[in-house]
């Protein structure tokens, strides 16, 4: 993937200094009050500068109405591109027919719209994610035991994706039984709030799944609180620095490990790709055959 990475690049720097493109960009966060997407604006910044790109970064602070105010500015500046992580992904469908109805193209990263025309979707598999967390859990507790899911802002992709390959994949363990489902959007605090909430509830929980770290970090504080951290197991996602720590601690079990560096590099790469050429290129790997490989 690295090298075919450095192959584009290299093209389309190529291309980019033969036409002497020079594009402004626009990138507009959900958030920057969260380890993964400072992470992938970190690497949004990095390719921009490599590509002569100039960048304007800005987060919507898990606000959709600041979203939707923020992308009508980089409208009426008249960037060239604009590449958005949507706070909600319906709410975020105005902003994308509003850049379409500009002439504006628009690529979604780690978050997808549910409308509005999108030249490219950038972001990880996140049911296969959910899916990964639930296995990982029924391995842990022999497919025996009472799991909580803290689930993310409700209206994003990431969060419907990531809930359905988990409770896909946990309906298929019998002795499993998803006791509390309830939403934390994302937030270390809110994390930390709900799941005292559930402990009370449900004091013989065995297992819990949250959809991002952050919402983790915060369940772990709880029921360290309760003093059963050595009885509850609880598995995040993203797999930002701290949750890396908290595993080594073993306060954390498992993470699903993102990579948001990379995202916001493809995400640029691509942008940068479909102004200089007018389409995105995604390769499927090849495979070689043989006659010791041939079915």
């Amino acid at each position: 993937m690295k090298r075919y990475l450095g192959i584009v690049l290299l093209v389309i720097l190529l291309t980019g200094s033969i036409f002497g493109a020079k594009f402004v960009i626009g990138l507009s966060l959900s958030t920057l009050n969260n380890p993964f997407f400072v992470t992938l604006r970190d690497g949004a910044l990095d390719t921009a500068q490599k590509l002569g790109i100039e960048l304007i970064v800005v987060d919507a602070q898990d606000n959709p109405a600041k979203q939707l105010n923020d992308i009508e500015d980089l409208i009426q500046r008249k960037v060239d591109l604009i590449i958005i992580n949507p706070t909600d992904s319906d709410a975020i469908v105005t902003a994308v027919e509003s850049a379409n109805e500009a002439g504006i193209p628009v690529i979604t990263v780690d978050r997808a719209s549910n409308g509005g025309k999108v030249v490219c979707h950038i972001a990880s598999d996140n049911v296969e994610g959910g899916r990964m967390a639930a296995r990982y859990i029924a391995q842990v507790l022999n497919g025996k035991g009472k799991v909580v899911e803290l689930v993310g802002i409700p209206g994003t992709s990431a969060a419907r994706d990531r809930g359905k390959g988990f409770e896909e994949e946990l309906a298929k363990y019998p002795g499993l039984e998803l006791v509390a489902k309830q939403t934390a959007n994302f937030n270390r605090a809110e994390g930390l709030t709900v799941m005292e909430n559930i402990l009370e509830a449900h004091p013989d929980i065995d297992a819990v799944f949250a959809q991002n770290d952050e919402m983790a970090l915060g369940a772990i504080e709880a029921i360290r609180a309760a003093g059963k951290l050595d009885q509850i197991i609880v598995v995040g996602f993203d797999a930002i620095p701290d949750a890396i720590e908290a595993i080594k601690k073993g306060d954390m079990e498992a993470t699903i490990a993102q990579q948001p560096y990379l995202m916001g590099q493809l995400a640029v790469t691509k942008a940068f790709e479909y102004l200089t050429t007018g389409t995105v290129f995604f390769p499927v790997e090849l495979k070689l055959v043989t006659k010791e490989n041939v079915e």
